[in-house]
């Protein structure tokens, strides 16, 4: 009865992210957290390219026919999951990998974390990376993290060699950040980090991304930054038109820099989860 009413609520969840007549691809799933973490247990929206949405689209955009499949780990920002993140999760898979939207707020009775910062969702990434390495569909070597604003500080912090990468053995292949606060000076990354911003960013000032790759440390894997002129915080978030003002940070949608964030996001992926042969190291 209890698991029962589990997966009704969560199915309610799900609704209300995504909204009435939005097509998705995934399921929400519940995980554990990693030992001696709180909650016990996690929550994340799964999307794979081989079912729901992603399964009717062209198959030539999946080059791993039934897997097993990389995959992608989501952290969303500081108000929590939303339905632009399960959009990420459904876009991804459409591209072929199988990607986890985690929801570091609900499980946890936060409503949001804006203003505050937090760094349990860099925890929480590889809580979802250790779910995702035990599924039969997924590829252990090939998973990325993604993230964005709150999110994208918790990606970084999660792949820097002396912040929770330090804690782990498992290594995520890439890194890929939308508009984050790039507070790590000398940082050493454990994976290619791909950082995307906007040269207006009131939120997340793009001189502190400048300097951060400017002084990164040469023993650590590269760090790409591309800036785009004239561009907000939440640039990829369409339901930001007209922009807003919140938290006295100017948000606001700009299609071109979405579309080419896409792109680079994509090219990215691609470039650092291909499968290599065994004993092959992954590209750099």
């Amino acid at each position: 009865m209890r698991l029962t009413f589990r997966r009704s609520l969560l199915s309610i969840v799900l609704a209300s992210l995504l909204g009435p007549g939005v097509a998705s691809a995934g399921t929400l799933v519940e995980f554990p957290n990693l030992p001696e973490h709180t909650p016990a247990n996690l929550s994340g929206y799964l999307a794979r390219p081989d079912a729901g949405l992603a399964a009717e689209l062209d198959g030539d955009s999946r080059s791993n026919g039934g897997g097993p499949f990389p995959a992608v780990v989501v952290l969303h920002g500081c108000i929590g999951t939303t339905g632009h993140f399960a959009g990420i999760a459904d876009l991804l898979s459409s591209w072929g990998y199988v990607a986890l939207a985690v929801d570091s707020l609900g499980p946890r009775g936060i409503s949001n974390r804006c203003g505050s910062g937090g760094i349990e969702q860099a925890f929480d990434a590889y809580a979802a990376l250790r779910y995702l390495s035990q599924l039969d569909f997924v590829d252990p070597a090939r998973v990325a993290v993604l993230g964005e604003s709150l999110g994208g500080y918790a990606a970084l912090y999660a792949v820097e060699r002396d912040m929770a990468a330090r804690d782990f053995a498992e290594r995520f292949r890439a890194a890929i950040v939308y508009y984050p606060d790039c507070g790590f000076p000398a940082a050493s990354m454990t994976a290619p980090t791909l950082i995307l911003i906007g040269e207006a960013d009131e939120a997340s000032p793009v001189e502190r991304c400048r300097e951060m790759v400017a002084h990164a440390r040469p023993d650590g894997a590269p760090i790409a930054l591309t800036v785009y002129p004239g561009v907000h915080h939440n640039f990829d978030v369409a339901q930001l038109v007209p922009g807003v003002r919140y938290l006295g940070n100017w948000l606001e949608y700009n299609e071109p820099a979405a579309k080419d964030a896409a792109e680079e996001t994509r090219a990215f992926l691609a470039a650092h989860l291909v499968r290599t042969s065994p004993g092959e190291p992954p590209a750099k």
